[in-house]
């Protein structure tokens, strides 16, 4: 016996309501020495709306939660856990065999977790831009100018644009939400 994770297919941005449904059934039902662990992944995401930069929770897998489960001696789900995960109210179905679900490998598990506590750390920016892309400068010294997309800094936020400026071009680094598309 041992605890795998379970991918649970669950309706559409309905995620955080049938995890916190399946956290109350499952300590309801006693099963909480079973059923460890529910997580809804999801990361932060910058982003700007109507010129107002934003920070935002964005589901990594939209429609699916992870549930990780004590399994019996064959590496399978008890009947009564799995069908008390079947009957919560929005819940599916797991992902994998049609009678038995499969559990996620050891290096999707990793790979999974690694992205959940790593979203600890600041948020992830989400740059619309792609190299090569024709932009316009919205702020800063340079504003009302256009360029073109040079190179793209996820890491930092920017965006590097190439502008004529006294009919040379320029390079000029800027943070990716003083542009726009053109």
């Amino acid at each position: 016996m041992g605890k795998k994770w379970f991918v649970l297919r669950v309706q559409s941005n309905k995620e955080d309501k049938v995890k916190k449904e399946l956290e109350r059934v499952v300590k309801l039902q006693g099963l909480e020495d079973l059923v460890s662990k529910i997580l809804v992944p999801s990361e932060r995401v910058t982003e700007i709306k109507g010129g107002k930069k934003r920070v935002v929770e964005r589901k990594v897998y939209p429609g699916y939660v992870i549930v990780e489960v004590e399994v019996d001696e064959s590496g399978q789900i008890p009947d009564n856990v799995c069908f008390v995960v079947r009957e919560t109210y929005g819940a599916s179905d797991f992902v994998g065999g049609k009678r038995k679900p499969i559990p996620m490998t050891d290096k999707e598990v990793e790979k999974l977790l690694q992205k959940v506590e790593g979203e600890e750390e600041k948020p992830k920016t989400e740059i619309e831009f792609c190299k090569g892309d024709r932009v316009r400068v919205k702020e800063g010294p340079f504003e009302n100018y256009d360029g073109v997309v040079d190179e793209i800094l996820p890491a930092s936020g920017c965006v590097k644009i190439i502008l004529t400026i006294f009919g040379r071009p320029t390079p000029v680094e800027l943070e990716y939400w003083q542009a726009e598309l053109v």
